[in-house]
């Protein structure tokens, strides 16, 4: 969305030099959230996904532009996608690429070792829960593919349409720099961040979004992960076609709770139901009762 030609065109006032809150990048104009002294406080990124006050907080941008020229959601959400250009276009198939290698796991992959196990029980999961859901297996001292060290990891599969496509390892040794390690791209028979870790057999239109493979683990069936906070057009297209509602439920660091807030304002613009819920800490550390209550109170 162009920022700037849409509030010249509404005569909203506006700085981008200037003042103390303004800052390259950012297009600041008076708050219509705050109480009493509006000043310049809200800024926004000339691109208009984000809008940031330095008093009150984060605002989605379609509550912004509604407030800014008090007109409803709708008729905001409307001007938003007049000024960005944006067209919908239908979902694009996955289709399996064509690789230079075949996919294989990392040598001397086997069952969970007691060592492995007792790294999960560590982090408060159940080994033998997480064996049966989500297939887990491990690798010994030495293991290689492609001459990449993978040696002391859980290997995680990752499954689509019915097949594993990929993989995820984990450090369970926690020297290694890398504590997750992928598997090399050219033999992924589709690359991970085209798609979400989500169980194979789970069909309901409802779904929790987090970050990544140990917070899908903590908070079961339901949840599915984007590999990170950043997500890809693939994966955005992907969720708006599976799920009707999603929680989005990141990290409590700023980056993360900016990323959710941006991936629940995209959904929401493609017609899903999407919610953003901030916890303290990490979905994949909270205490197991606590998170099956988090997802309890959600679908319920």
């Amino acid at each position: 969305m162009d920022v700037i030609q849409l509030y010249n065109d509404y005569g909203i006032p506006y700085q981008t030099e200037g003042h103390k809150h303004c800052r390259p990048g950012w297009v600041n104009t008076e708050c219509p959230f705050c109480v009493g002294n509006p000043g310049l406080h809200l800024g926004a990124t000339l691109d208009g996904k984000v809008f940031y006050c330095w008093r009150c907080g984060i605002h989605f941008p379609d509550e912004s532009i509604s407030k800014l020229l008090k007109i409803n959601l709708q008729e905001a959400r409307k001007l938003i996608y007049e000024y960005a250009g944006i067209s919908f276009v239908p979902t694009k198939p996955i289709t399996r690429k064509i690789r230079a290698k075949a996919f294989k796991l990392p040598s001397n992959t086997d069952t969970l070792t007691a060592s492995h196990e007792q790294y999960l029980i560590k982090r408060k999961f159940n080994p033998s829960v997480l064996k049966e859901e989500w297939n887990l297996s491990s690798t010994g001292p030495v293991s290689l593919l492609d001459s990449i060290d993978y040696g002391h990891r859980i290997i995680i599969p990752i499954y689509w349409e019915d097949k594993q496509v990929t993989f995820q390892t984990r450090d369970v040794t926690n020297r290694h720099p890398l504590k997750y390690m992928a598997c090399p791209k050219d033999r992924e028979l589709i690359h991970h961040k085209h798609i979400l870790y989500r169980h194979p057999n789970e069909k309901r239109d409802v779904g929790i979004c987090v970050e990544g493979v140990t917070d899908v683990w903590r908070l079961g069936r339901i949840a599915f992960a984007t590999f990170g906070i950043e997500y890809t057009r693939q994966q955005l297209r992907l969720i708006a076609s599976l799920f009707k509602t999603v929680f989005v439920c990141f990290d409590d660091e700023s980056q993360a709770q900016i990323q959710a807030k941006e991936l629940v304002y995209d959904l929401r613009f493609r017609g899903v139901k999407a919610h953003q819920i901030t916890i303290v800490g990490d979905p994949g550390n909270l205490p197991q009762k606590e998170a099956d209550r988090l997802v309890q109170n959600l679908i319920s």
